[in-house]
């Protein structure tokens, strides 16, 4: 018999009548995290504290406080959603860094980043393969895939060593190597993450795997991204631009929901038509900036990506520390935290110093840019978008220990990265 809980309430006691209903509660959290991601920027400004941290800790603090959370399942079980979030967090932000660059098809802008995607990117990965095969025991296929994982810097969280917003000139080399390698890198690691799924799914055997692979997975996608990155790029900002009001007064909120459409369009093309949509956001924002550089509105399309990513990022941490306080126990080991400090002070460090070997750079200029490898959101969306795609039998380890790499990352890149940049060009 059901039961009129205001009656119970004042005649019984009954407290029943202020359950709280999980919904409401989450509600509360995800305007908490907004809250949180709108003021934090202000709060910790000129401050050695990156928000990451901040949003990680918060977290962290949220499930243990309230672990009512109980029915949430492994990462590693149930990837969709949170391959999903990932996916959104990493698009946004290619939009954001691909508005950022000044002259985006200048042979200037690329000359450093050339090398860390032509040398630096592969031998970390050749590397972390190693370093998953003999020291973490990992099968070929997890040990491919760790290497492909670990290997791009993070778009997301290289926020603090990028170049500025594109009102403002920044002629730093160090930031623009590191915002033009976080542009591509992302897409180019996505070729040797299907590599290891196909390993995982055929066998170790390269005959069974390499030709299809080498023609679809690295020919077909990266051409066709690049390729739908440039018409739908340079189709936005033609109907964008050609449009009156455009000339004069676009309203900000509608340039805001153009920088979403600039993001969500090129994307969805491309992953429509199987090609690579990590490359044709990034192409598409260089397009659309390549043939309206000195427009006013730029700046609020950068600003309104900006803050959308603000709010991934706050909304992921926050769901990394569920994970951490619910399942990283039981799957971490006391090993993985010497290995990746090994990946985070060595391996990238030493493959960036390589690929600048006869670089005009500075010493110090070539040590940061090598350093900041930054490791994060777009190794947690690789690793998710493989977990759905094939079984990886150590797919719990793998978790962990990237997740070990991503949080090291978060405190080694977050607290150092102001006082590394200054220092390499001497601000």
């Amino acid at each position: 018999m059901d039961t009129y809980q205001a009656k119970a309430f004042l005649e019984e006691g009954n407290w029943d009548f202020f359950e709280l209903d999980k919904y409401d509660v989450n509600l509360f959290y995800i305007g908490l995290i907004i809250l949180i991601a709108g003021l934090l920027p202000r709060i910790i400004e000129k401050r050695l504290i990156t928000a990451p941290i901040i949003y990680l800790l918060f977290g962290v603090a949220i499930f243990l406080i309230f672990p009512y959370l109980d029915n949430i399942p492994h990462l590693a079980e149930e990837p969709y959603w949170g391959k999903r979030l990932t996916e959104m967090g990493v698009i946004i932000s290619l939009t954001g860094v691909g508005l950022k660059l000044n002259r985006p098809f200048d042979m200037e802008t690329w000359r450093d980043s050339k090398r860390l995607l032509l040398v630096t990117m592969p031998l970390t990965m050749l590397a972390c393969f190693a370093m998953g095969y003999w020291l973490m025991g990992l099968l070929p296929a997890a040990a491919v895939l760790l290497g492909a994982i670990l290997a791009p810097t993070d778009p997301v969280l290289a926020s603090d060593v990028q170049t500025t917003p594109p009102d403002q000139e920044d002629y730093s080399k160090v930031k623009l190597a590191l915002t033009t390698e976080a542009g591509l890198n992302d897409g180019l690691a996505f070729p040797f993450t299907n590599m290891a799924i196909a390993i995982a799914i055929v066998g170790i055997s390269p005959t069974d795997w390499f030709t299809s692979w080498f023609v679809m997975d690295f020919l077909y996608k990266i051409i066709g991204g690049t390729v739908i990155g440039i018409m739908t790029g340079w189709l936005l900002a033609k109907l964008l631009f050609s449009i009156p009001q455009a000339k004069s007064r676009l309203p900000s909120i509608t340039t805001g929901i153009i920088a979403l459409s600039l993001t969500l369009i090129p994307y969805a093309i491309a992953e429509m038509l199987s090609t690579y949509g990590f490359i044709t956001v990034f192409v598409a924002a260089c397009v659309f900036r390549n043939v309206e550089s000195k427009h006013e509105y730029l700046e609020t399309l950068h600003d309104f990506s900006e803050e959308l990513e603000r709010i991934l990022i706050a909304v992921l941490f926050v769901l990394l520390g569920c994970y951490l306080v619910m399942d990283f126990p039981a799957d971490f080991e006391l090993s993985m935290v010497p290995i990746a400090l090994l990946t985070i002070f060595v391996i990238r460090p030493l493959a960036g110093m390589v690929s600048f070997w006869k670089s005009p750079l500075l010493l110090r200029e070539k040590w940061v840019i090598s350093f900041f490898g930054i490791r994060g959101i777009g190794s947690l969306y690789y690793l998710l978008y493989a977990f759905e795609k094939a079984d990886f039998p150590q797919k719990k380890l793998l978790l962990a220990f990237t997740v070990t790499v991503i949080v090291l990352s978060i405190f080694i890149h977050g607290l150092t990265a102001q006082k590394a940049v200054s220092w390499a060009t001497n601000d």
